[in-house]
């Protein structure tokens, strides 16, 4: 048997596959900042374009400033929400107390309204709410804040930035070596085409947070819900976790309503608002600004954020569309793999109609020809 068909066999594929998921799962430490680097890189980009173009800067001053730019800014960022988390933690006694007695007065309401026995409820020793509580208000704004574990390596980020920009012409003469065997022309529209992605796909993702953000804090504020303005951003922000990223940004300020309200509706109304805002979101806001810049289909998009969550928690479900999106332009653009990016991108019209529409529609056609 030659190399070639031994490389080919299945068997050895399926133990590719596996080694490099095996990869990419130990080095998660060393791909994870290389990747928001990447990321980060898309985002200043332009602007370092304009320190030296505009204002004549030399790269290496271009790259700093931009840097420096860059990170005061998600420096603000995660400082006011670790203000607004610890605020909301110095809080939780007051939350604690107040849920309880809720919990007590809907047992209560239980009890008389369904005829059902106390042995059947559960009582404060079988769940001890008010510890409960205690314990863990703290353990989920922990974990918000821990979701943002990506960026916990500040020193390695900031470097592989640095020469991300600084290199960029660099990289694309490796790139032009790599492959050799295409045109220069080729490696550049390619190059440009998964760059225009990328920064299409951060900025419509960036006008869609400001949207619903806008709307989330509209929302709260007519519930009269405390610092609505920032659990209506910051459940905006976390619209970078997919699906999850909702789910805990509806959370906190549903908390705070079931605490500091008089009736358990306020709280509903925070979720039911929130669940609407999302259905707008994602079935308009985001289609119509983003339009079909990703261009992957929604099989490929939710099996990719099951599968990078898996890889790499929540940081990989962050990343996962961008890869996808890249490595849906590379397989478009390499011969023997164009099968995988049809796969991975959006299906026509006509491949979603049943047979039956089509025999109905080519029947009133023929008709048609007839009568003429």
């Amino acid at each position: 048997m030659s190399t070639n068909q031994v490389l080919s066999h299945p068997v050895f594929g399926l133990l590719f596959v596996i080694a490099i998921v095996f990869t990419l799962y130990v080095l998660k430490p060393l791909i994870m900042p290389l990747l928001f680097a990447v990321i980060l890189g898309v985002m200043v980009f332009p602007v370092q374009r304009f320190f030296e173009k505009k204002w004549r800067c030399n790269r290496l001053f271009a790259t700093l400033f931009s840097i420096l730019i860059i990170f005061s800014v998600t420096a603000l960022l995660f400082f006011l929400i670790y203000i607004n988390l610890q605020d909301f933690i110095s809080n939780s006694d007051n939350y604690t107390t107040k849920l309880s007695d809720t919990y007590e007065n809907l047992m209560i309401y239980l009890k008389d309204a369904f005829n059902i026995s106390n042995s059947r409820l559960m009582n404060e020793k079988d769940l001890e709410l008010g510890k409960l509580l205690k314990g863990n208000l703290g353990k989920i704004t922990t974990f918000i804040s821990k979701s943002g574990s990506f960026m916990s390596d500040l020193v390695l980020v900031p470097i592989y930035l640095f020469f991300f920009l600084y290199y960029r012409r660099f990289f694309r003469v490796f790139a032009y070596k790599l492959f050799h065997n295409k045109s220069q022309s080729f490696v550049n529209k390619m190059i440009n085409k998964i760059y225009r992605v990328q920064k299409d796909y951060l900025a419509g993702l960036l006008k869609v947070m400001s949207i619903v953000g806008i709307l989330n804090t509209i929302a709260l504020l007519l519930l009269g819900i405390e610092n609505a303005i920032f659990f209506g951003f910051f459940a905006a922000v976390l619209l970078l976790i997919p699906y999850i990223g909702v789910i805990i940004g509806a959370m906190l300020p549903a908390v705070v309503a079931l605490a500091t309200k008089d009736s358990i509706w306020y709280s509903v109304g925070v979720i039911g608002i929130f669940g609407f805002i999302q259905f707008i979101e994602g079935n308009f806001i985001t289609p119509k600004i983003t339009g079909s810049k990703v261009s992957l289909n929604s099989f490929i998009a939710i099996l990719s954020l099951i599968a990078f969550a898996m890889l790499w928690g929540i940081s990989g479900m962050i990343v996962a569309l961008p890869i996808m999106a890249t490595l849906k332009i590379i397989f478009d653009h390499t011969p023997g793999y164009q099968a995988y990016g049809f796969v991975m991108g959006e299906p026509v019209d006509a491949l979603l109609q049943s047979k039956a529409r089509q025999r109905l529609k080519k029947w009133k056609n023929m008709r048609k020809e007839k009568a003429q």
